[in-house]
């Protein structure tokens, strides 16, 4: 029999300051994220870069993955890769300066064979429940693919699919060209 130990929050904020690795937080178990591969750190990086400077003339921000967000209906703290900010941002604060987002307004995942299936469905459910999501974005690592998901309303979400035969990719209000997301990665 398999037995799991729960932690509350402030036990997870605790671990987390200690930690030398990013640990998620779900319903009181503590779950420490792998490290990326090349591709997804180069995706992640063009990304930043080409989104910037669109995103500071709208007057948004534009977050790496080093930033919590909480996801209090499904009682999760992720670190998504990127998170996009363009009101002021709402913290929730930490006793121990951990400070989770409360929201966001698009949230960029890149997947890779280990995150897919988690980053598609169940992550994106709880991701869902946050009012300020307007886009949840998912950039292949393996090959030129983005999907983009554009909430319609509350309950409903429309998909947009870029491939290899589109040029330009939008997210927000940016635009960005599809061999610039995937500069340098070998695919």
């Amino acid at each position: 029999m398999l037995t799991t130990t729960l932690v509350s929050k402030e036990e997870y904020f605790e671990e987390l300051l200690k930690s030398e690795v990013k640990l998620e937080y779900h319903a009181g178990e503590i779950v420490a994220m792998a490290g990326a591969q090349a591709p997804h750190n180069i995706i992640s990086s063009n990304l930043l870069g080409e989104l910037f400077s669109c995103l500071k003339k709208a007057g948004c921000t534009i977050i790496r993955s080093d930033q919590l967000i909480k996801v209090e209906a499904c009682e999760k703290y992720t670190f998504p890769d990127l998170v996009i900010v363009c009101q002021e941002p709402v913290y929730e604060k930490s006793p121990n300066g951990l400070d989770a987002l409360e929201n966001p307004e698009i949230i960029i995942e890149i997947s890779s064979d280990s995150t897919e299936l988690y980053d598609r469905t169940e992550k994106f459910e709880c991701y869902q429940t946050l009012q300020s999501l307007k886009e949840y974005v998912l950039v292949a690592s393996k090959k030129k693919h983005v999907e983009v998901f554009k909430r319609f309303n509350e309950n409903e979400w429309i998909l947009h699919i870029y491939s290899e035969k589109d040029n330009l990719v939008k997210i927000g209000t940016c635009e960005v060209l599809l061999d610039d997301i995937y500069n340098k990665v070998n695919i």
